[in-house]
């Protein structure tokens, strides 16, 4: 038989992702086409927020530095000074023992969460996912042998904790927890995450661990509470993932961080392997510059208001001309439902208006539709009659 160029893992990858990608090419199509001004585009989670002024500062210091050895080769786990601040800005706003041997400097979390699952997987090995989820995580997840286990969660995107307790095995290994979430940007309430921690910690056995493995890149990224709730609080051997893409709106710089905090159990081996995968996996962390800004600005945010605005503006013209959907608490996604049941179908005719947003199918939710509102206000105004059309046109 035949072989194709690429191994068939990665051409049947190629295919489910195409969803994303897919409306990334529309777009490109439809700007060419009828001039950027005229198409409204929601498909990217791309953030628009300016960087704060203390990583421009933090950036002028750096490169007027000339000290030698600051562009070299680093320790595998990051440079010293970077993880001492980031395991002071997680402490305090986790409430988690942390110290800088705890912390593993990552290329962003996309990185980390690759770091993390390669060292605590072992093939055949299960990993519970709640949906709506972000598409990758298949991807990363498989790749490092294991199988995914999706989980639904309630009308309203929080965990069930009935559906997560029946569908835990003695394969399962991990649950993936993503809150605030993309796509919903829902926050699991502090009522959730203690049972998130319940489970685990019923499941939880010294020769058969189980992690919940936390992806909590928006985490200052919340509009309604100062901070959001964490199973971290209530379960020891919790694996914590994020980087400084969203709340410092720096994300081409790939800048992230996996936090191992003094109560997780086996915390030498686990930091070991995390090392050590970080270096073998050709991640081999986060660039030196980066981290040396990260250094003098890691408890830093952006303008989070921008968000907050874009969000109130869009949910309310999402309401007003019809669309049912839950607010999102943080984030940087709405997650409607389409007013048909093929989402695709009702994606494809907001591409008639010059709107593009991604279908729900491929976060695992169907029936709905991711929208950003990482974009320009007046982006949202104008796509408000292209909302419209469709959602009359479906009616």
């Amino acid at each position: 038989m035949a072989r194709g160029a690429i191994a068939e893992q990665v051409a049947a990858d190629l295919s489910a992702s195409s969803w994303i990608r897919g409306m990334f090419e529309k777009g490109v199509e439809l700007r060419a086409k009828f001039g950027a001004e005229n198409v409204h585009d929601f498909s990217l989670g791309n953030p628009n927020a300016n960087p704060p002024e203390a990583f421009f500062e933090a950036l002028r210091g750096v490169t007027t530095e000339r000290a030698p050895r600051m562009h070299r080769y680093m320790p595998n786990a990051g440079i010293p000074e970077t993880r001492s601040a980031v395991a002071a800005f997680v402490a305090n706003e986790y409430a988690l023992d942390v110290d800088a041997g705890g912390v593993v400097m990552t290329t962003g979390a996309a990185g980390g969460l690759n770091v993390v699952m390669r060292t605590i997987f072992d093939p055949g090995d299960q990993v519970i996912v709640l949906a709506p989820y972000f598409p990758e995580y298949r991807f990363y997840i498989e790749h490092a042998g294991a199988e995914v286990v999706v989980v639904q969660t309630d009308e309203a995107f929080q965990p069930d904790p009935r559906a997560i307790e029946a569908a835990i095995s003695d394969k399962t290994r991990a649950i993936l927890v993503n809150s605030p979430n993309n796509p919903s940007g829902v926050v699991y309430s502090e009522s959730h995450c203690r049972a998130l921690a319940e489970i685990a910690r019923r499941h939880d056995r010294e020769e058969r661990p189980l992690y919940l493995v936390l992806d909590d890149p928006y985490r200052r990224l919340v509009y309604d509470a100062p901070r959001p709730p964490t199973p971290a609080e209530s379960y020891d051997r919790t694996i914590l993932v994020s980087s400084y893409s969203k709340d410092l709106s720096v994300a081409g710089e790939r800048c992230g961080y996996v936090v191992v905090s003094a109560r997780v159990p086996q915390r030498r081996e686990l930091l070991a392997g995390l090392t050590m995968l970080n270096r073998t996996l050709g991640f081999v962390n986060a660039p030196a510059l980066i981290q040396r800004v990260i250094a003098r600005c890691a408890d830093a945010c952006c303008d989070v208001d921008l968000y907050r605005k874009n969000r109130d503006r869009l949910c309310a013209m999402l309401r007003d001309v019809g669309y049912e959907l839950v607010i999102p608490d943080g984030g940087m996604f709405v997650f409607p439902r389409t007013p048909i049941a093929d989402d695709a179908a009702f994606v494809a005719r907001l591409v008639e208006q010059r709107v593009l947003c991604v279908p729900g199918r491929g976060f695992g939710r169907a029936g709905h539709m991711r929208i950003t509102f990482a974009v320009d206000p007046e982006t949202i105004d104008r796509a408000r009659d292209g909302f419209a059309a469709a959602l009359r046109d479906a009616q």
